[in-house]
């Protein structure tokens, strides 16, 4: 119930585009942009490729991201994040974290999910293009990147735990508790860094987890 109103309410935000045309990836974009496409079939059988283009750093900071929907090339339709647009049979879903793409994904009427094909020049295609070629390689970075989030969740965990038990209440009900884990500031800070690392390469695989990805955050 609560997904399906923020559905509605996503779906109400969508302005229809002005019909610009799409233009190319540039490799100076890598950071700040993220290009998806979709090829489905209108509902008289003729192609129908669609584009979804996020220009997010640019805006992130003032929570004005937008989405923007191409439909053969033109502007085809907008909204703010997090954006829902209908597209024959479904529709296309896309939501972003505070490291990048999270979910941009087409979803059918029968509740299907096929995640949108990055664009090869961007960073998305280019992480997508390294899982395809160097499985193996692909497959130790996204562990690396797991592991490191890991230790930052736990490590926070105990953080928020400690001054908790503190608190009277608390500490009589079930006593007070030490963490065993202190770690130099110099430490303290490279574990955040590679958390946020994590987070980012996670988020060119468009992997997002509340708990792991929203503690780097």
């Amino acid at each position: 119930m609560f997904k399906e109103r923020r559905r509605r309410r996503a779906a109400r935000r969508v302005r229809p585009g002005d019909g610009r045309p799409l233009q190319r990836f540039r490799w100076w974009q890598l950071p700040g942009r993220a290009l998806f496409h979709l090829p489905l079939r209108r509902h008289d059988g003729r192609p129908a490729a669609y584009a979804v283009d996020v220009r997010h750093w640019q805006n992130q900071s003032s929570g004005n991201v937008e989405a923007h929907l191409y439909l053969d090339g033109r502007l085809h339709a907008e909204s703010k994040l997090p954006a829902v647009f209908p597209v024959p049979d479904g529709r296309i879903e896309v939501a972003m974290s505070g490291f990048g793409i999270k979910r941009c994904h087409y979803v059918t009427t029968a509740g299907a999910e096929h995640q949108l094909v990055p664009d090869p020049a961007s960073a998305e295609g280019r992480r997508a293009r390294l899982d395809r070629d160097h499985r193996a390689l692909s497959r130790w970075i996204g562990f690396c990147s797991l592991i490191v989030l890991l230790i930052g969740a736990g490590l926070l965990a105990v953080q928020i735990v400690e001054p908790l038990s503190r608190i009277p209440p608390v500490a009589s009900r079930v006593g007070g508790f030490d963490s065993p884990v202190h770690l130099p500031l110099w430490l303290n800070i490279a574990l955040g860094v590679a958390a946020a690392l994590g987070s980012m390469e996670r988020a060119l695989r468009l992997r997002y987890h509340w708990l792991l990805d929203g503690a780097a955050n």
